[in-house]
């Protein structure tokens, strides 16, 4: 038979399965289950941290324990690039994904800080620019309601940016449409991108930052987008909770000899 707290996870974790307890809710406090049988509060407790490290819960001080959303987010792959979303609307590539998952968004869920840095050697290399280059560096936080899903830190070089919307610091969309409308107005037209996904461990700051239960792991991604000719105008790096997204691409297949650039 198996331990008391792992009978008692199970039949939390059924609960939470079958909606009784739905996403955002929080579930009993470790007392009140102690108080009414359950266990003693040791074994509430590491059943509570067995929900956790299976991704079903939050645990953080001052809000108990939390049903997290279960299901994913998707990340649409080359759709969340449509011109039409950016430059003739104003759907920036997160909002895109909300749309399409058909979840709710504040244009506030997604934060953002400035500041001109020394390149590492990655951006450097796909800038084309020499390692400790000064590059800008445009990070962000996105959340969906409290809860973040995953950051990203788009690096430019200063001639393609400065004195745009894109190095202004102000929270949130880099005004209408968003960075790649930025670029277009700038005369920095895109054309094409490569993304390069793997999966990983996350280190222990991206676990305090994204809000990460024990052992997730995050997926993080390259992004290179260039113009017509080749030239890069902006190379970014997401690193997004593993469970949080679903990767959803859908594309044409290619029939010719050699691969596409990037491929």
């Amino acid at each position: 038979m198996a331990p008391k707290w792992r009978q008692l996870a199970d039949r939390l974790a059924e609960k939470i399965r079958s909606g009784e307890y739905q996403p955002g809710a929080q579930l009993p406090h470790i007392r009140d289950l102690v108080e009414a049988g359950e266990g003693s509060k040791a074994t509430v407790h590491q059943a509570y941290k067995a929900l956790e490290a299976e991704g079903l819960v939050t645990v953080s001080r001052g809000h108990g324990t939390i049903v997290r959303q279960q299901a994913p987010l998707k990340r649409l792959g080359i759709y969340r690039y449509d011109k039409a979303k950016w430059r003739d609307g104003d759907e920036v590539a997160f909002i895109a994904d909300r749309v399409a998952s058909g979840r709710s968004y504040r244009r506030n869920e997604q934060t953002q800080t400035v500041s001109r840095v020394e390149a590492p050697a990655v951006v450097a290399e796909a800038l084309g620019v020499p390692v400790g280059s000064d590059v800008y560096a445009r990070a962000r936080l996105v959340k969906e309601g409290e809860q973040p899903t995953h950051s990203l830190t788009s690096y430019y070089r200063p001639e393609h940016v400065e004195g745009t919307r894109i190095v202004d610091p102000t929270p949130g969309p880099a005004g209408r449409g968003g960075g790649f409308r930025v670029l277009y107005d700038a005369g920095y037209e895109i054309d094409h991108m490569r993304e390069a996904l793997f999966a990983r461990a996350a280190t222990s700051e991206e676990s305090k930052l994204l809000q990460l239960p024990p052992g997730e792991p995050v997926v993080e991604l390259h992004r290179t987008t260039r113009m017509a000719d080749g030239t890069v105008v902006e190379f970014a790096i997401g690193i997004h909770a593993a469970s949080r997204f679903a990767w959803e691409y859908d594309f044409k297949v290619p029939d010719s000899a050699q691969p596409a650039e990037g491929s």
